[in-house]
């Protein structure tokens, strides 16, 4: 039966309307919800789902196949990224107790100020979230190491979106049942977390690898060092931006406070 569409006026004979997109209208009830749930989240051929498998098996390939333009069946890669941190940040504070846990490390750290200790332990708790929010930096940086390989600023944003999800993906799914049971052994818990983000270096090499197929596995290792010897220097950088802005702060409110950056002593 033919109808209007609400959007634009035209005549709609399909499900769709041919000149805008639009849906034909339907009354909102609880099977049209259901349907939502199923197709947004449940559908195995499309979906966060599909995205979510995809991206375990062949994260490079499912990022390149976004990016050329297949991509009618993928979740937003940033919405994606956006959800598994939270995610990841909501296991890591409910279950894994990583604040607390991490501030009892970095209080045990000899010559450590507790400002450091504060900063340290906020970004290894939060760190899935601190990923996050620099995508757009990683997207530079990746950008800047493979300029001439064809892809622009905002094509690397995305290929950084995906790289984040499979991380939080690996993470959610391998290191964090393993650092359940050792949440009451501090050192065991931190010795551990640390040793597991050496597989990130390989995560991305598997990831550049299938996206630039076509180029050998020696040149990507050497441009993966050469966004992760760019990493330290942003993350020292950070770190002390951070520092900085810590002790400006503290310096206003009066001499006492500098206590705040002094090293800690430690029991014996």
């Amino acid at each position: 039966m033919e109808t209007s569409c609400l959007n634009c006026n035209q005549t709609i004979t399909e499900n769709f309307c041919s000149h805008c997109g639009q849906k034909k209208f339907k009354r909102i009830d609880k099977k049209y919800v259901w349907d939502e749930i199923q197709y947004t989240f449940l559908h195995t051929n499309k979906g966060f789902l599909y995205s979510v498998k995809n991206i375990i098996i062949n994260p490079g390939k499912t990022a390149k196949n976004f990016i050329d333009g297949n991509r009618v069946n993928h979740y937003k890669p940033l919405l994606l990224s956006f959800i598994l941190s939270g995610i990841s940040a909501f296991i890591s504070f409910k279950f894994l107790g990583f604040a607390e846990v991490m501030k009892k490390f970095y209080e045990n750290q000899a010559g450590s100020s507790q400002a450091m200790n504060d900063i340290m332990t906020m970004i290894n708790s939060y760190n899935s979230i601190f990923m996050l929010l620099l995508i757009p930096v990683f997207a530079l940086l990746s950008k800047l190491v493979f300029m001439k390989w064809g892809q622009n600023y905002y094509e690397h944003i995305v290929m950084n979106s995906y790289i984040l999800s499979y991380y939080t993906l690996f993470n959610i799914i391998l290191i964090y049942p393993i650092l359940y049971f050792m949440k009451h052994d501090v050192g065991l818990f931190s010795t551990f977390s640390g040793v597991s983000m050496i597989f990130t270096f390989f995560i991305v090499i598997w990831f550049y690898k299938e996206f630039y197929n076509t180029r050998s596995l020696k040149t990507i290792i050497l441009r993966v060092l050469a966004i992760f010897g760019l990493l330290v220097i942003v993350y020292f950088i950070f770190i002390m931006a951070v520092l900085l802005g810590v002790l400006l702060y503290t310096t206003l409110k009066g001499p006492e406070a500098m206590e705040y950056f002094r090293p800690i002593q430690l029991k014996k």
